[in-house]
């Protein structure tokens, strides 16, 4: 919680440590007091576990020595024990409730953070009462009222919740927290540590480490370490992986040559390895604090959280686009209906693009670190935020959510059981804040005549909007996976140096999921006279040679084939059903080729490499009966006739 560190500092200031209650002390043992100058020694060199020990001695020889109750109360809120901590405050108050008034403060938050939300109500209304009390800490424990008001109420109206432990594969005794998933659940990335300690090592750093897992067999199967070049003796974490697992974004701190605190990396997973990690550099890195982005499935947009200025409070949430030049923009902050003065962090976007979750500790919730949703509506503004719920969200800090493609089952990180630290846990997410499902298409691109997997580029077009979708590579053994909204025309090219490209469109309907995903087997074809391929997505107006804006882009593609093999001499042909008479289906299958030849020329392909012909309803590929066959022989090829020496 980020007021906690604000708290912290005002319960040492008040404390004897410091500047004293009063003149003396709540004993008359010479030994008693001896133990607690030694417990406060302990305490100011961050000696926690001897502090305690001093603490406690003092208050076995003296039962009622207020100034040890509260120091050890300090020492447990120091240490997140907020429940051992309230329990120390109140045994002082019992021993003398009117000595320092303000202390009622230091004790509602601990019972707040311990989840004793009734407790907490009563006593920071009796800080509030209080005149001469900091002004500060008045705005804090109103905000907190208002926190404990809206907890009592979620506890009595609790949300569907029933989170299921992962696994023994994935989950160990050390701390497994911050999942990322690939769009078909398939990957599995976390980061793993050692359960952090009472007294950490001096520089205060533990190992922060990759691991992934793959699921198979029903099950996550056993995690392993990702290796250099992803991990170091630097902590990494906070990562992303993309929706196919081909890349990642992630978090590295006092890396050197970085700009802040911390920095945003960039990693791509080739040939069964990742690459060196680069940082990002500005702008979306700065000499401030980026962390915790999040890519969205399309690759283009990076939301992230930062302490740069700008913002509207503490650390906020931002984004940033890649242009057409594949760089990023100078990153733009999600506005005051996401931030606020308090910090937002860890987002993730759904692969639906539209439905974000994130952590903030600024807005009205459980105290602490709450869970949030919003979506963005059509004009790119966001909804109001909704909190999750309790139980989801608890007096704990909750962050680090992510939901599969899906939209039902969400992945979190939790301390269920103190003996095996953080563990990571699914649930089934109720539904009125699921994001909208998506299907994925998986692909597989190999040689036509070899039958060996190829690594080849790849881009989707949403036909209906005439931009292009996603564009990117297989990996190396010729395997792509995309994100898709339903109900739209697609077009799909891939290509490869050497090859002729191939071409299809596609109305993507219905859901697909991991049990029963879209898939499609691809073969490409080498450059070698006698070989043609269906420009599938070139398109003519009805009963016309007229070209329709949606065939650009397969247009561009076979100009950027010419001009890379300038050899090649092909010819263009034009089909038809069987609809009209043959001499009509000729004359206007020539004149579609034509036009096809025509928009090459106009982009500089020479006319000497380039023939067209009309064969009308002559070589059917389909049925000329039903809708789908007379749409298979209207149609346009490009052949390879020569090669020229």
């Amino acid at each position: 919680m980020k007021h906690l560190y604000i708290i912290l500092l005002i319960i040492i200031s008040c404390t004897v440590t410091h500047t004293g209650y009063s003149q003396g002390f709540h004993t008359s043992s010479g030994k008693a007091l001896k133990a607690y100058n030694e417990g406060v020694t302990a305490f100011d060199y961050l000696d926690y576990i001897k502090a305690e020990i001093y603490f406690r001695e003092a208050i076995s020889i003296d039962k009622r020595f207020y100034e040890a109750y509260m120091m050890l109360g300090e020492l447990m809120a120091k240490r997140r024990r907020y429940s051992e901590a309230s329990l120390n405050y109140k045994v002082a108050v019992k021993i003398d409730s009117l000595y320092f008034k303000p202390f009622y403060f230091n004790l509602a938050n601990t019972e707040m953070m311990s989840g004793e939300y009734y407790n907490a109500l009563i006593h920071f209304n009796v800080y509030l009462a209080q005149t001469g009390m900091s002004e500060k800490n008045k705005i804090i424990a109103a905000k907190s009222v208002k926190n404990c008001e809206f907890a009592l109420k979620a506890m009595k109206n609790p949300v569907p919740f029933n989170p299921v432990s992962i696994g023994s594969s994935i989950n160990t005794g050390d701390d497994e927290y911050w999942p990322s998933i690939t769009a078909d659940g398939q990957t599995l990335m976390f980061t793993r540590q050692p359960a952090i300690t009472d007294n950490p090592a001096p520089s205060g750093q533990v190992q922060e480490d990759f691991y992934l897992s793959y699921f198979s067999d029903n099950s996550w199967q056993k995690a392993f370490n990702a290796g250099a070049p992803l991990n170091t003796r630097q902590n990494e974490g906070a990562q992303t992986l993309s929706s196919n697992g081909n890349y990642m974004y992630f978090t590295a701190c006092d890396r050197p040559g970085g700009l802040g605190s911390c920095d945003i990396y960039f990693s791509a997973f080739n040939e069964g390895k990742w690459s060196e990690p680069s940082n990002l550099r500005s702008p979306v890195n700065s000499s401030y604090w980026e962390s915790q982005p999040s890519i969205s499935a399309d690759g283009k947009t990076l939301f992230f959280s930062s302490g740069r200025p700008g913002g509207l409070g503490g650390k906020d949430l931002w984004f940033s686009r890649m242009n057409d030049k594949n760089l990023w923009t100078d990153p733009v902050n999600l506005g005051n209906t996401i931030n606020t003065d308090g910090d937002e962090m860890s987002p993730f976007i759904h692969f639906d693009g539209r439905t974000l979750y994130f952590a903030s500790d600024g807005r009205t919730g459980m105290g602490g670190f709450d869970i949030y949703m919003t979506r963005m509506n059509d004009d790119s503004t966001w909804t109001e935020p909704q909190n999750l719920g309790y139980p989801i969200n608890t007096y704990n800090d909750e962050m680090g959510l992510v939901i599969e493609s899906g939209g039902q089952k969400a992945y979190f990180s939790s301390i269920r059981d103190k003996l095996n630290g953080k563990d990571i846990f699914c649930f089934n997410l109720y539904e009125s804040v699921r994001p909208s499902p998506v299907s994925y298409m998986k692909g597989k691109v190999y040689d036509k005549e070899t039958g060996k997997l190829l690594k080849a580029n790849y881009e989707l077009i949403n036909l209906s909007t005439g931009k292009v979708t996603i564009k990117s590579s297989t990996d190396g053994t010729g395997n792509f996976l995309v994100c898709l909204p339903s109900g739209y025309n697609y077009g799909i090219n891939v290509s490869k140096a050497g090859y002729l490209f191939y071409s299809e469109n596609f109305m993507f309907e219905g859901q697909h999921t991991v049990v029963e995903p879209y898939i499609k087997r691809i073969s490409l074809k080498p450059l070698k006279v006698g070989e043609k391929m269906q420009l599938t997505n070139v398109f003519y107006e009805i009963d016309s040679w007229q070209l329709k804006k949606e065939s650009t882009s397969e247009l561009n593609n076979l100009a950027n084939l010419l001009s890379d093999n300038k050899d090649l001499i092909m010819e263009i042909g034009g089909y038809t059903d069987s609809t009209g008479s043959a001499g009509y289906n000729l004359v206007l299958s020539g004149k579609r080729a034509l036009s096809v030849v025509n928009y090459l020329i106009d982009k500089g392909i020479s006319p000497d490499r380039l023939k067209y012909n009309g064969y009308g309803n002559t070589s059917p590929i389909g049925d000329n009966v039903t809708i789908e066959g007379r749409k298979l022989n209207r149609r346009t090829e490009a052949k390879i006739i020569e090669r020229k020496k």
